[in-house]
């Protein structure tokens, strides 16, 4: 299957916990980060997620934030951090890829703006946050 997800983790679900309507689903994706999301309890039955089994996760580079803060503390689930291991700026956005270990790459598609006024360089320290409805689940 091809998708147009820039961010793809495969990884072990480590947990799964089902609440009234939604499922939440933990994966641990390696270089000791994890990432967490929500879906429905039909989906998680559909895609037969169960506990010590794999499923990829899907990150639109668009429903990334980045902070240079790596101790910052928000609402949002998933926080990995790394180092900024590239920066490709165009007319208004730039394309950031975010290194977090082990080969592993996070895209983020941020403005111009932010990358100035958080100081963006390559190889300073930086994490990617974003929401556990953010991610979407793909099994085999």
């Amino acid at each position: 299957m091809k998708t147009s997800a820039r961010n793809q983790f495969l990884g072990t679900i480590t947990a799964i916990t089902d609440g009234a309507v939604n499922t939440e689903v933990t994966l641990d994706i390696g270089a000791n980060q994890s990432l967490v999301a929500i879906i429905t309890q039909e989906s998680a039955q559909t895609l037969g997620l169960v506990v010590d089994g794999t499923c990829t996760a899907l990150i639109k580079a668009s429903s990334v934030i980045l902070s240079a803060d790596t101790t910052v503390v928000t609402s949002a689930r998933n926080k990995l951090i790394g180092k900024i291991a590239k920066l490709v700026p165009g007319a208004v956005n730039t394309d950031v890829t975010l290194d977090i270990g082990n080969g592993k790459m996070v895209s983020a598609i941020i403005t111009n703006t932010s990358v100035a006024e958080l100081g963006l360089k390559e190889g300073a320290d930086a994490c990617a946050l974003f929401k556990a409805p953010s991610v979407l689940l793909m099994a085999e």
